[in-house]
């Protein structure tokens, strides 16, 4: 029974000790997604989770690795190949983000287009992005037709836009959508005048990229193959049971680390320098 009491006292003393300090303040605002999430945002990838995608390279990577080692019984030689392989569904995304963000940019004139005439049209600003979903460019049909089943469930204007926003996860998509949202809360008369300005900007935007990514891809094509051809080489020395010896020794192992360093550091420096800008999202 005592020492229940002292217990219960101690425990006492201590909860009236730690009153006197202050909690620290939750900040309210939402933590900015992480790269992986951003990039499957971008890729229009809604059913994948970056734990998803960091799975699935690990489960690539070390089953390639363990398919190679059985072939060449070659450990060094297996590591380096489950290395390529863990990062190929990574680079599939990326892929896939910079293939729809060229998509959408042949396609942002004719949305603006299409928003342009429904306003003149005189339908409010909700109906013409709704109509969208009916009247728009096929790829983003789909996810116009959300917005409207966000709409009419929450009947909130302004968290349809910032799901759809989430959804499209483009940066022309974040300027639109806020330019209707400015154009919804403080009204104006200039949004038709604003959207073919836009529209025309847009389209010469899009035309310029694509001549410059036209005459950059010759020079991206050439060094990826450089930097590729020394491991297709390697790949095809493991048939030979002699080689994969080699390269199982200390010495061996030395050229496969040093190699793949050198393959890494050119690679990234490739496209770092080949690189065009990339319009970041500031109004997320």
């Amino acid at each position: 029974m005592a020492a229940a009491v002292g217990l219960a006292g101690g425990i006492g003393l201590f909860l009236i000790w730690w009153s006197f300090w202050p909690l620290p303040v939750r900040s309210s605002e939402p933590k900015p997604p992480g790269r992986l999430r951003r990039l499957i945002a971008q890729a229009g990838l809604e059913r994948v989770s970056p734990a998803g995608l960091v799975l699935s390279s690990a489960g690539l990577g070390g089953f390639v690795a363990l398919a190679f080692f059985v072939v060449t019984a070659a450990a060094p030689v297996a590591l380096c190949f489950g290395i390529f392989a863990a990062g190929l569904p990574v680079g599939l995304v990326r892929w896939q983000a910079k293939r729809r963000s060229a998509v959408l940019r042949e396609l942002w004139p004719d949305v603006v287009d299409h928003l342009r005439s429904a306003i003149r049209a005189g339908l409010s600003l909700p109906e013409a992005l709704m109509q969208l979903g009916y009247k728009g460019p096929e790829p983003l049909r789909g996810v116009f037709l959300d917005f409207a089943a966000d709409y009419r469930s929450g009947g909130s204007f302004s968290l349809a836009l910032d799901r759809l926003k989430d959804r499209l996860g483009d940066p022309v998509a974040d300027r639109i959508v806020e330019a209707l949202r400015l154009t919804r809360e403080v009204g104006g008369s200039d949004l038709g005048r604003l959207l073919g300005t836009l529209s025309e900007f847009l389209r010469e935007s899009a035309r310029t990229r694509s001549e410059l990514e036209a005459r950059q891809s010759w020079t991206v094509n050439a060094a990826r193959l450089a930097v590729a051809a020394p491991w297709i080489v390697l790949l095809l020395m493991s048939t030979r049971p002699e080689a994969m010896a080699a390269y199982a020794r200390p010495t061996g192992l030395a050229v496969l680390i040093v190699g793949l360093g050198v393959s890494a550091l050119c690679y990234r420096l490739m496209l770092r320098i080949a690189a065009l800008p990339e319009e970041e999202r500031v109004l997320r």
